[in-house]
C-alpha cells in the first residue's frame, strides 16, 4: 500500500474500504507465470497494488510490477476484472478491505528480477505447479486462469 491509502487509514483506521487496483499475469519464454510470495502472509500473488489518484489503471499495473519485481512491462492485455465479496480481505495488521482488481496479461519484459520487501519470493511457475497457499483475494483471479488455460482458450 502506497501514501493515498495510508492517508487514508489515517482517517478511517481500520475499518473497510474499497481499494481499486491492478495486477499483471507474467509470462516467459517458457509460458511459465511469475508470482510472489508475500512477506506479510506467505501466500503467493501476482504482482500488482493500489492505484495512486490520478493513475490510469495501466500505469498502477506498470508502475507496481517495476516496485515489486524491477521487471519493466509493456503492451498489456486485459484478462479479467475482479470485485465483490470474495475479493474482501482482512490483512494481517487488521486493516480491511474489498478490492477491486483489474488484471492484465503481460507476454514481454525487460530488466531482471528482483524483488522488494513486499515479498520474500520470487519464482516462475507452469500453470499445473502453481502452489495451493494462494493469497485469499488472488483466488479468484488463479482459478479464472487456470480454467481459461484448461480449457484450452487463449491467455
Amino acid at each position: 500500500m502506497k501514501e493515498y491509502i495510508k492517508e487514508l487509514r489515517k482517517l478511517v483506521g481500520h475499518r473497510p474500504i474499497i481499494m481499486n487496483g491492478a495486477s499483471v499475469i507474467i509470462f516467459n519464454n517458457e509460458q511459465q507465470v511469475l508470482m510472489l510470495q508475500r512477506s506479510d502472509n506467505q501466500c503467493w500473488c501476482f504482482p500488482g497494488g493500489a492505484m495512486e489518484p490520478g493513475e490510469t489503471l495501466y500505469e498502477t499495473a506498470v508502475r507496481e510490477v517495476y516496485e515489486e519485481t524491477g521487471l519493466e512491462i509493456a503492451e498489456l492485455e486485459l484478462f479479467d476484472i475482479f470485485s465483490g465479496q470474495e475479493l474482501y480481505y482482512k490483512y494481517p495488521n487488521g486493516d480491511e478491505v474489498y478490492n477491486v482488481d483489474t488484471v492484465f496479461i503481460a507476454r514481454h519484459y525487460k530488466g531482471e528480477l528482483r524483488i522488494n520487501n513486499e515479498s520474500r519470493r520470487a519464482k516462475f511457475f507452469h500453470i499445473e505447479d502453481i502452489p495451493d497457499e494462494i493469497s485469499p483475494p488472488v483466488v479468484p483471479v488463479v482459478e479464472k486462469f487456470k480454467q481459461r488455460a484448461w480449457a484450452g482458450r487463449r491467455l
